[in-house]
């Protein structure tokens, strides 16, 4: 039996070769994002154990507000450092102020950063340093900066330039050293300039009496946890002793949790659309070798052959295949892994991956996810042709049921109905669980309808193709529609592939409009000062105070971000003067009112979980340890521009010594000109690090400039599914014209010439393709519109993407054609007619 599969098999060589393929191709999908995944958690991973050089405990502020990775905690009193120095097996302790600091480039503007933009003191012992001189010498003035090399690069920074940094005010500094992050140019793209512990002290922690954490190595003998706890019976209430280990493994797990997840469920979402696709090629090409090896099945009956046997003939023919497209797949992975790795580097996701890490999970999920999908996408074809009478190799047998069976149309019609209205009621009532799983259902239910749906679509598009081409389009039309199953298999793989390619494009539209919608309908002003978003990261209050003063200016409101302990939960706010914000923007208030400058507001959303109203008294508590109870003055409905909560500007700056604004929002004066304001507003803003002034519309644009790039990358991986897909097209092509050999032999008797048989191949190709990315543009817009209504985003698809992606699949349904065209054209009449 073993010697029947592969003589089957190299007899078949061309059949081999299309299975070969899509596996080969689904495989170095699923494995280069697994890959990916390991790369990245192991990149984190270096970054973590390096975070704090060789220090064996820290002492930090033990009030945690953040969820964040690299979410800030508050000071602590400095003169814990002397108590520490004091404990029995320290033996050496540095002080340690780390906060806001932006670097100013060469040209005096920020250098922009995905990552949080700090500055503190260095720290003189090299052992409690995770950063290393590269370049130069440390810092020995207040006014002498070190910064890490990534940083002084975007800024067109070296040794002896003279800049600023922002920590808010300016502050002229002397460029004295550049730093690595050990071998890496920064931590992650974490922004540090450091300068003397008195600098840091002046310009950071803006006080000799605080100080951000101790950094503590052991004397020989003492291990991590005994100094810990040593050093711990000495701290006062709300400090903290920490292991080295301990807070290594805290942040991996803050990450794994959170960015990692997510990182890791989008990656293996898009190699599952590639396994998919490359599973109904891999059950075409079955299906159609099975269809034309009917009369060979039926003479292993005949011969004595059992149904299970003939059944594993096929399955081990699908394990050779499965297993050796695997293999070649695991090293395409690789390769793959590292053009998604030059991808995500330039696209910049704040953390440099060096080098592949491939963990011994990925291999234990790729290697079985490849066999057995191969497996499975060949089990149908092989029950099938396991149940062909033993007569049947007697007389001529039909490859394919010409017509779809009533219980499927049945069948498919109910999961639609369900599907569409589960994604009605998802949308409308936002609920996302609820779309989600309709979405999935209408996936299927297309899958079921597919062959149904041939007939008609074929004669709708190959009416065209009869119209344009004569005898040759009405031949790919009846072609197309012969065999339902197999043009349906082959228009779904594509199917789905156009279908999430359209589902992104639609959610990016979508996301788009809302925030179009939301400052549309908050803000009416033309300018917004962007300064960016990150908590480490704007401008200064003082501009906002400034630009006030400009004779445009009629109102202006800044607003920060930040995070505390609301009703002892992390949360992130926004920080800003209740009734300055009122004025510029309308966040809808449902209850009591923003106009006073003390108020602190929540959103209707969080005040109906909670149970809270204009008076209810919520807890809250702060970065350095401190806490109180906040009155709710106002509930608001609008929540694009400040989220959740809005704490009061006054309330914040009482527990910061670094209150930053992360944007403004500009009203002009009548009759001001917003030109002349631009000016102004940029100008003024140069001290500041030079903060983008921006109109409402490029407000806008820059909201969705992150996710734009993201779905160019989506694009790029999602385009090797679409090619798995339209392989799939050739290589069903390919079989039906070694299937059609006499046929074609006797048309080109009677009379048909070359041109015209690749005319009728390419026809049927386009029919295929235009079917397949009908039906996907159908679902995206489908998904799209269910999915962005359970999150509240408008339905908003972009037009000229669409019909961008209508052509590219005509196109590419041609261009899948050539090949077996120009083999059904070359064939000669006489050797294709005795075929058989």
């Amino acid at each position: 039996m073993i010697r029947l599969v592969f003589k089957e098999l190299w007899g078949r060589k061309r059949r081999m070769a299309g299975s070969l393929v899509a596996v080969f191709l689904g495989v170095t999908f699923l494995t280069g994002t697994l890959v990916l995944g390991d790369t990245l958690a192991g990149s984190i991973d270096g970054y973590y154990a390096n975070a704090y050089g060789k220090t064996d405990v820290s002492v930090r502020n033990s009030t945690k507000v953040s969820d964040q990775p690299w979410g800030s905690r508050g000071e602590i009193d400095a003169s814990v450092l002397g108590k520490v120095r004091q404990v029995d097996g320290v033996a050496k302790a540095e002080p340690v102020i780390e906060g806001s600091g932006q670097l100013l480039a060469k040209d005096g503007t920020t250098i922009q950063s995905r990552g949080p933009r700090t500055a503190g003191n260095w720290i003189t012992d090299p052992k409690l340093n995770p950063y290393r001189l590269a370049q130069g010498r440390a810092p020995r003035a207040p006014d002498e900066v070190v910064v890490n090399k990534m940083f002084a690069d975007e800024g067109g920074l070296g040794v002896g330039d003279r800049t600023a940094v922002l920590t808010p005010g300016r502050v002229p500094v002397t460029v004295v050293g550049i730093s690595m992050f050990g071998e890496e140019e920064a931590f992650g793209e974490t922004s540090f300039t450091a300068f003397t512990l008195e600098g840091a002290r002046e310009h950071v922690a803006k006080t000799p009496d605080r100080i951000s954490g101790v950094s503590i190595s052991a004397d020989d003998g003492v291990g991590q946890d005994e100094l810990a706890s040593r050093v711990q019976k000495v701290l006062p209430a709300g400090t903290e002793a920490v292991t080295n280990e301990a807070q290594v493994e805290e942040g991996m797990s803050e990450v794994e949790s959170g960015f990692l997840t997510i990182f890791r469920t989008v990656l293996g979402a898009f190699g599952a659309v590639a396994l998919l696709v490359a599973a109904f090629s891999i059950h075409n090409t079955f299906a159609i070798t099975m269809a034309q090896r009917t009369r060979e099945s039926a003479l292993l009956r005949a011969l004595g052959a059992g149904r299970r046997q003939v059944v594993v003939i096929v399955g081990f023919e699908a394990l050779v295949i499965g297993g050796a497209a695997t293999l070649a797949g695991l090293a395409g992975g690789m390769g793959f892994a590292e053009l998604l790795r030059q991808l995500f580097t330039r696209f910049r996701i704040g953390i440099a991956m060096e080098g592949l890490t491939v963990s011994a999970t990925t291999l234990a999920i790729a290697v079985p996810v490849g066999l057995l999908v191969t497996l499975v996408a060949a089990l149908g074809p092989a029950v099938k042709a396991s149940r062909v009478a033993p007569l049947a190799a007697l007389r001529e047998v039909a490859a394919e049921a010409p017509r779809t069976s009533d219980t499927r149309v049945i069948v498919g019609a109910v999961l639609a109905a369900v599907a569409t209205g589960a994604v009605a009621v998802g949308a409308s009532a936002e609920q996302l669980m609820l779309a989600g799983a309709g979405a999935l259902l209408g996936v299927v239910a297309m899958v079921v309808l597919g062959p149904a749906a041939v007939r008609p679509v074929a004669a709708i598009v190959g009416g065209a193709a009869a119209r344009l081409r004569g005898v040759p389009g009405a031949l790919a039309r009846d072609n197309a529609s012969r065999s339902p199953q197999r043009t349906a298999g082959a228009a779904t793989a594509l199917m789905i592939g156009v279908g999430v390619v359209t589902l992104m494009t639609v959610f990016i539209g979508s996301l788009g409009a809302s925030l179009e919608n939301s400052v549309a309908g908050s803000f009416k002003g033309p300018i917004v000062v962007n300064a960016g978003a990150n908590e480490t990261g704007g401008v200064s209050t003082r501009f906002v105070q400034d630009a006030a003063k400009v004779p445009e200016v009629g109102e202006i409101a800044g607003i920060g971000n930040g995070s505390l302990r609301v009703d002892g939960a992390p949360s992130t706010v926004s920080v800003a003067d209740p009734s300055a914000l009122n004025r510029v923007l309308d966040l809808d208030v449902t209850q009591g009112s923003l106009t006073g400058a003390g108020t602190f507001a929540v959103s209707k959303g969080v005040a109906d979980e909670n149970g809270w109203r204009a008076g209810s008294q919520v807890g809250v508590t702060f970065a350095d340890g401190t806490s109180q109870r906040l009155t709710v003055g106002a509930v608001y409905a609008n929540t694009d521009m400040t989220g959740d909560y809005l704490v009061p500007r006054a309330v914040w700056d009482a527990h910061t010594r670094q209150p930053l604004d992360n944007r403004a929002f500009v009203e002009l004066k009548p009759g001001a000109s917003t030109a002349a304001a631009t000016r102004a507003l940029t100008e003024l803003g140069k001290p500041y690090g030079a903060p983008e002034v921006q109109s409402r519309d490029d407000f806008v644009a820059s909201q969705t400039e992150e996710q734009q790039g993201f779905i160019t990358v989506v694009y790029g991986m999602l385009i090797l599914a679409i090619v798995i897909a339209l392989l799939g097209i050739a290589n069903t092509l390919s079989l039906a014209v070694h299937e059609r050999t006499r046929e074609l032999g006797l048309l080109r008797a009677v009379g048909a010439t070359r041109p015209q048989i690749r005319s009728m191949v390419r026809w049927e190709s386009v029919i295929v393709a235009l079917f397949g990315t009908g039906g996907g543009i159908g679902l995206g817009l489908f998904l799209g519109w269910g999915l962005g209504g359970a999150l509240g985003n408008p339905f908003a698809p972009p037009p000229v993407q669409l019909v961008a992606i209508a052509v590219t699949g005509a196109v590419a349904g041609a261009l899948a054609a050539v090949r077996p065209a120009r083999r059904a054209a070359r064939q000669a009449i006489l050797s294709a007619i005795s075929a058989p």
